[in-house]
């Protein structure tokens, strides 16, 4: 599994580099004959130069928009990087990519981000440089409570908490898009650049009045006229610069997370850890290569074995987790439990376990590879519905940060029970080796095609053998690609794709940023089955 793994992250790799050209050679170079860097050369400018920076939905949109040319990372680049020693939520237009505008995706992908700054009181900073919504796909952009209306709307929700927000505009800033840096506690703007509710063109249809770009929206009439702007700046390098110093004069608290606590195993033995597809382990053997150099304390550890609970550290910091076991077990007294399936056992165990660290305020990390809860008539006598709910209940309700790792499946209702996406973790990452899906491909493959056959019976046609397997490898082929960690990275399900290697380290910047802040907010559930 070893090569086979390592395999699919060198042809990650290769995709992340196209990624990260945006649009393209020829589009950069359109960027710089303007004057203008580019999202990422902005980002650089603006973060500490000894600090990396934690991207975020890089796989945004990927394979999506093909009609209208694609768009890369969904056209924006977000992610956490630190300046001045000051960690921070980014948020920058990507003008390489059709201009900075706005798709579907893009909306989500800012939504996300600022979602994640809001519950971990990160300050953001918005580097603005946009076309505003992409016309073909309006209807899919402006209206719903999920689109472009939103973000204004949170850039007003977060204001209200006191988080810090900052927005420079480096180029393009029109229409509706230009609530958003007006709506910041500070908005530079460079020489150059535009912000109006309508360009010249628009204003010469509309109302017949012939305008200058500078004189509509110029970032000197903003500075002396309307006085919309806060600080005027030449060129980028000094207003990043100007950024910089603005950022480093807010007052943010220290994380007790600390980088040089060795872990208890090397992180880059994950790979040959973790088999092949199907095959089993002892999820126990992978915690020490992410946790801490430090005792792990399994809670229950004979009772309801199929998830491995119990308490750890990393970075010095107390964890609860939460794993998937994937090896067979046998319970006193009881049956052989499969590995990956959550019973009515373990269900309850990791339901009690979770209310416990949100008792004690402690972070919980979740590492899925899970095939789903326990069906049959014993399962079900046994009340696997009653014991689902109440771990969902406790998910659902838990006031602790919460971070996801998808390791192996992620199918069906394992994924709610085991804090997926709809369940609020402040990040959720994946392996490449991550598979998203209601049911497992061999299960959707014969119930999919089952579901077909009868469809042409219905129509008057009964398939021969030839077609039957012609047409299982088609439904077969297709739940693949939409089980392919890369359709749910696109479509913002998981915040980041990473190496097995790298498990630690994320789970160490999502760690800081999500003990940053604890509002405090007391821990109760809804009525619990028992």
């Amino acid at each position: 599994m070893e090569d086979d793994l390592q395999r699919r992250c060198q042809k990650l790799l290769q995709e992340e580099r196209t990624l990260l050209l945006g649009g393209g050679s020829k589009a950069i170079a359109r960027q710089h004959e303007k004057g203008r860097l580019t999202a990422r050369e902005r980002i650089a400018r603006l973060l500490d130069s000894d600090t990396p920076f934690f991207e975020l939905g890089l796989w945004a949109a990927w394979g999506m928009y093909a009609e209208w040319g694609g768009a890369p990372s969904a056209g924006v680049v977000t992610g956490i990087g630190t300046v001045e020693h000051h960690r921070v939520m980014v948020i920058a237009n990507d003008a390489t990519v059709k201009a900075g505008a706005f798709f579907p995706m893009t909306c989500k992908k800012v939504l996300r981000a600022q979602r994640i700054a809001l519950e971990n009181h990160l300050p953001l900073v918005y580097l603005v440089d946009s076309a505003g919504v992409f016309l073909p796909l309006q209807d899919e952009v402006f209206p719903d409570e999920d689109d472009f209306g939103r973000i204004f709307r949170n850039n007003a929700v977060i204001s209200a908490t006191g988080i810090p927000q900052f927005a420079a505009i480096m180029g393009n800033c029109v229409a509706g898009g230009g609530y958003l840096p007006v709506m910041c506690d500070k908005l530079l703007m460079t020489e150059g650049s535009g912000l109006y509710l309508a360009g010249p063109a628009l204003v010469k249809a509309a109302i017949g009045q012939t305008v200058s770009h500078e004189d509509l929206g110029g970032a000197a009439m903003h500075a002396a006229i309307s006085g919309t702007i806060d600080f005027r700046e030449k060129d980028e390098p000094s207003c990043l610069e100007r950024l910089r110093r603005l950022v480093a004069a807010v007052k943010s608290p220290e994380s007790a997370v600390r980088s040089d606590v060795p872990a208890g195993r090397p992180t880059a033995e994950l790979e040959g850890l973790f088999p092949e597809s199907g095959k089993e382990y002892d999820v126990r053997d992978l915690l020490p290569c992410i946790l801490d150099d430090a005792p792990f304390d399994e809670y229950k550890a004979e009772f309801g074995q199929t998830l491995v609970c119990g308490y750890g550290r990393i970075g010095g910091v107390a964890v609860g987790v939460v794993a998937n076991q994937r090896k067979r077990c046998k319970p006193a007294g009881g049956a052989l439990q499969y590995g990956g399936v959550i019973y009515v056992d373990s269900a309850d165990k990791a339901a009690r376990f979770i209310m416990d660290c949100n008792q004690g305020r402690i972070p919980l990390i979740f590492l899925q590879d899970v095939n789903g809860f326990m069906v049959g008539r014993d399962s079900e006598q046994a009340g696997i519905i009653r014991a689902g709910a109440k771990l969902v209940n406790a998910i659902a309700n838990s006031v602790v940060p919460k971070l996801t790792v998808i390791l192996g499946g992620s199918f069906g209702a394992g994924n709610y029970a085991l804090c997926g996406k709809a369940f609020d973790p402040r990040f959720i990452f994946a392996w490449p080796t991550a598979r998203y899906a209601v049911m497992g491909g061999d299960q959707a493959a014969s119930t999919l095609l089952d579901i077909t056959i009868q469809a042409l019976k219905r129509q008057g046609h009964e398939p021969d053998a030839v077609e039957l397997e012609e047409l299982r490898d088609k439904v077969r082929a297709s739940y693949e690609q939409q089980t392919d960690v890369r359709y749910a990275a696109a479509r913002l399900w998981v915040d980041k794709i990473i190496a097995p290697e790298e498990t630690r380290s994320a789970l160490l910047m999502a760690l800081a940023v999500a003990t940053r802040y604890d509002e405090g907010k007391p821990f109760k559930t809804g009525v619990l089955q028992v």
